[in-house]
């Protein structure tokens, strides 16, 4: 509830124009219960819940599949999870709650510098979820290199899909980045989403 309010604060006042007071008191909390739950302001916009959603979906897969495989139809299926309609349990399913923070953190200089932390740790996430194949030196760079790859043709599906205010669907956009990318085997979807 508190992140949901502060993206819509940071949107509607612009993100150096809202502080984290302002954020706790118009959730009625106090500062330091957001900052228990955020611990940096940066964090009310980067925190999600895509790392164990994408490691959740890369155990569902084959380990005989190609690593690129695996993990970009697990890039897919997080996207298609969390852009699949708001449930009213989780409001970080909702499309607009995801544009608006993909949005902030594109446009805000402090969001982006950051957002590559988020990445990073995306990136091992992966690469902890494929710990069957990465039980050596070797093979975790193989592991490292294909998420590297796969994050940064999902990288510019999602810039197009914020610049695209959302029109299009954003799994199919991840799919058509990662077949650019990597070919028509890249991932077991359907392209057109």
């Amino acid at each position: 509830m508190i992140q949901t309010l502060a993206v819509r604060m940071f949107v509607e006042r612009g993100y150096d124009a809202t502080t984290v007071a302002d954020i706790a008191e118009a959730a009625g909390v106090a500062p330091m219960t957001v900052y228990r739950h955020f611990p940096t302001k940066e964090d009310l916009v980067l925190v999600d819940q895509n790392g164990p959603l994408v490691a959740e979906h890369i155990a569902a897969t084959s380990p005989a599949q190609p690593l690129v495989r695996r993990i970009g139809s697990a890039l897919v299926a997080a996207a298609a999870t969390l852009t699949g309609g708001a449930r009213p349990d989780d409001p970080a399913t909702d499309d607009t709650f995801l544009l608006a923070r993909l949005q902030l953190m594109i446009s805000t200089p402090a969001l982006r510098a950051r957002h590559l932390d988020s990445h990073y740790a995306l990136q091992q996430a992966i690469v902890d979820a494929l710990a069957d194949d990465a039980t050596d030196p070797d093979a975790a760079f193989r592991a490292r290199a294909a998420a590297g790859a796969c994050l940064a043709a999902m990288h510019t599906a999602l810039v197009r899909w914020a610049e695209d205010d959302g029109r299009t669907e954003l799994p199919g956009l991840i799919v058509q980045a990662l077949v650019a990318a990597f070919g028509a085997d890249a991932v077991d979807v359907d392209p057109a989403g």
